[in-house]
């Protein structure tokens, strides 16, 4: 079963390896948390947190799992713990995944960053990432959170 995720990472050190997690697909990802058009996210900022907010709300729509994808930097991201928070509101499924070794866009692989705070408290499974698991991860949480 195909099934609409959320990825929530940082934009800017993880968006090349966010794609390729995304562009296997495996599931069908949300066009939010770092995949709408970057001039969206930087007009939601000029408006302020609340803006932001509502965009990360309005993208979480009909999702039933959040993939939190960790890069270096990942967990000192003040809107990847919103995303977390809301996603367990939702009731999505939580899982974590390690995308330090996937390479970007200039072939460079990133340092292993620590798990978000709030993944941690929610006691998300975290896995490395390997293509040829990520859809029964995925479909996993989703049957434990009853979605």
């Amino acid at each position: 079963m195909a099934r609409r995720v959320f990825f929530s990472f940082h934009y800017q050190n993880d968006v090349w390896r966010a794609s390729i997690v995304r562009n296997s697909h495996i599931v069908e990802g949300t066009a939010a948390a770092g995949f709408q058009d970057a001039s969206l996210w930087e007009e939601a900022k000029k408006k302020g947190d609340t803006a932001i907010q509502r965009m990360i709300d309005a993208a979480l729509m009909n999702t039933t799992v959040t993939a939190v994808l960790i890069g270096a930097e990942t967990a000192y991201r003040e809107w990847v713990d919103y995303e977390i928070k809301k996603s367990i509101e939702r009731g999505n499924g939580l899982l974590g995944i390690y995308i330090d070794q996937i390479k970007d866009r200039h072939g460079m692989v990133s340092l292993r960053g620590p798990v978000p705070t709030p993944l941690v408290h929610a006691r998300a499974p975290v896995y490395v990432w390997d293509s040829s698991k990520f859809g029964d991860w995925v479909e996993t949480v989703a049957k434990n959170a009853g979605r």
